[in-house]
Parts: C-alpha cells; structure tokens; sequence
C-alpha cells in the first residue's frame, strides 16, 4: 500500500512540476515577461545580433505569441485536473518537443546542454505518466483507431468524384480571401480583377 501511494505523489509531484512550469513560461509570454530584445539591440545591425536575439525578437510577434502563452496556460490547467491531466500530458508532448528544438537550434552552447537535459526529464516524466495509465491510452487510442471508415455503404463508382470535392474544397477558402479583400481592399481587388480580365 506505501509503495503504491510514493508512486502516486511522485506522479503528482510530476503533473505539477510539468503544469508550473507549462504555467509560469505562457503567463509570461501574455505579460511581457518573455520574448523580444532591448531598444538597443533593435538598433544593431542584424549581422551583430545572435540567432538567439534575433529569434527572441521574431517569436515576441502576434499572434505567435499570445497563442503559444494560451496553449502552455490551457495545457498546464489540463494537467492539474484528474478528469483531463492525461490529455494535457499528449498536449505537453508537442509543446516540450518545439521548445526543446528551439532551444538546441538558437541557444549558445551552454544554455543548449542546460535545456536539453531539463526538457528531456520534462518528457521522460510525460512517458512515465503515460507508461503508468498505459491501459487507459491504449482504450483510447484504439477507439479512435477502430473508428468506421465510413457511415454507409457506397458503389465505388462514386469515390470518382473525390477529386472534384478536393477541388472544390481547396476552393473554398478562397471565395472566403476574395471576400474579404472585396470588403478590406475593394479599390486593390477592383484593379487586380481589371488586369486579369
């Protein structure tokens, strides 16, 4: 019974650990406390500045990264609660995976060893949380795997009017761009209908 309760709080201390620090860097992002460079630095050449800075400078741009901070925030809230931590642990997985790739992509050297190491842990303890509730992923995943393909039964004829519909759907978020540019940039969209035509 003891042994079983440790692993229980050390899988707690784990969710919490992971949805801190989910917490701490997206209320960051949304309050200023993160991302972008010094008046100073936005005056250097690019040349001078480090892929670091530069990249500091770029992510601080919106909507980047107020959706970035909201999806830590919501992904650290999921991971608190014991109806929904399991899908804020799959949530963490990409999150973690970027911001490690990032991090060995832009940071110098010793600050590269210093995340690899501690994003690693980070989800080594996502894969002890899953490998622990194994039975229920596995429920899971293997509900949306075995998932009919399709609700009726059709003459394979007709899956020859596929492409047409991928036409069509690709289409489809242009009527919506032309629209918009029509109600936005309506002397611009004018013009340009006038040159093709």
């Amino acid at each position: 019974m003891k042994k079983y309760l440790q692993i229980d709080l050390m899988l707690l201390a784990m969710r919490l650990l992971l949805a801190f620090t989910l917490w701490n860097d997206g209320y960051s992002k949304l309050t200023g406390g993160q991302f972008g460079i010094t008046e100073a630095e936005l005056n250097t050449p690019i040349k001078d500045l480090s892929l670091f800075r530069i990249s500091w400078h770029l992510f601080k741009n919106e909507p980047f990264n107020s959706f970035i901070g909201i999806s830590q925030i919501i992904t650290a809230i999921l991971l608190v609660y014991k109806r929904t931590f399991l899908l804020g642990a799959l949530m963490a997985i990409p999150i973690f995976l970027n911001i490690l790739m990032v991090d060995l992509t832009i940071m110098p050297y010793h600050f590269k060893v210093a995340f690899f190491f501690r994003l690693t842990f980070y989800l080594i303890f996502i894969g002890i949380i899953l490998w622990y509730h194994k039975e229920r992923i596995i429920n899971a995943f293997k509900n949306l795997l075995n998932a009919p393909y399709l609700k009726f039964e059709h003459n394979k004829k007709w899956f020859l009017i596929i492409p047409v519909y991928m036409v069509l759907l690709e289409m489809s978020s242009g009527i919506f761009q032309f629209i918009y540019h029509l109600i936005f940039n309506y002397d611009y969209t004018l013009n340009y209908l006038k040159n093709i035509f």
